[in-house]
């Protein structure tokens, strides 16, 4: 399968997933290898064939749906927020927060670390579309790749050594307080939230409509003084008047 193949293809079938190709650019390399696979399991030739199997099948849609879903993520990805999210939970000591996308649990449990050592409380419920993740996160065992950002006093402090991987100790982990197996572009838990991370995912991803829609949802979610946690380049559909600080947008009052 050529790269420009891959290219064809997904410019084609993205839109019928309301998801946007420029949000794959930067990935589509993984997107492409999970084609392959998908490909190979079906006893397809190439591409052009699984169009015309999609076209023929609904119920394909949804295998291909979730073979794009996009799972990069570490613990303390982009230092600089959690700084600030750090101060935001000292100053407020304790926030209801959710964490949409949640993947393997790296974020729900860097936002635990950071309120323990903000002296915080923090009661975080954590969503992803797939299981087999969502089953990882519970597990709480990493390998020393997601933790490149963590300080060596961390680690030391929050994690238990076992062979190569990394166990997050249990008193960190019930700081997740519910696990929810759903798809933000169908459900959510119910708010009110003091924080919503929605980072590299619905703005990265979802087609622009799409976005409007997510976005309109997790407002009704936010409490008064709540906060947006998004990734460093994404552009969500609202005025630039509520960007608060980079990587942190407020959708309700401007205070803090």
């Amino acid at each position: 399968m050529r790269e420009a193949e891959a290219i064809r293809f997904l410019q084609w079938a993205l839109p019928r997933l309301r998801m946007r190709w420029p949000g794959f650019r930067k990935v589509r390399g993984q997107v492409a290898k999970r084609l392959r696979r998908r490909v190979a399991e079906l006893g397809l030739p190439d591409l052009e064939a699984y169009r015309h199997r999609l076209e023929a099948d609904e119920g394909e849609w949804d295998e291909l749906d979730a073979r794009c879903r996009v799972t990069i993520s570490r613990f303390l990805r982009d230092r600089a927020v959690w700084t600030r999210l750090g101060e935001i939970l000292e100053r407020r000591g304790g926030a209801r927060a959710w964490c949409a996308g949640c993947a393997s649990g790296e974020e729900p449990y860097s936002l635990a670390i950071v309120a323990r050592e903000s002296g915080a409380r923090v009661e975080i419920v954590a969503s992803d579309a797939d299981p087999h993740l969502l089953t990882r996160a519970q597990a709480a065992r990493y390998g020393g790749g997601s933790l490149r950002e963590v300080s060596p006093g961390q680690v030391e402090a929050c994690f238990d050594a076992e062979g190569d991987a990394f166990v997050l100790r249990p008193g960190l982990r019930t700081a997740v307080v519910e696990w929810r197996c759903e798809d933000l572009r169908v459900a959510m838990p119910d708010g009110p939230f003091d924080l919503v991370f929605c980072r590299n995912l619905a703005f990265t991803y979802f087609e622009e409509e799409l976005q409007r829609e997510v976005l309109a949802r997790i407002r009704r979610r936010l409490a008064p003084r709540g906060v947006l946690v998004l990734g460093a380049h994404e552009e969500p559909p609202f005025d630039e008047g509520e960007r608060i600080a980079p990587c942190l947008f407020r959708l309700s009052d401007r205070g803090s």
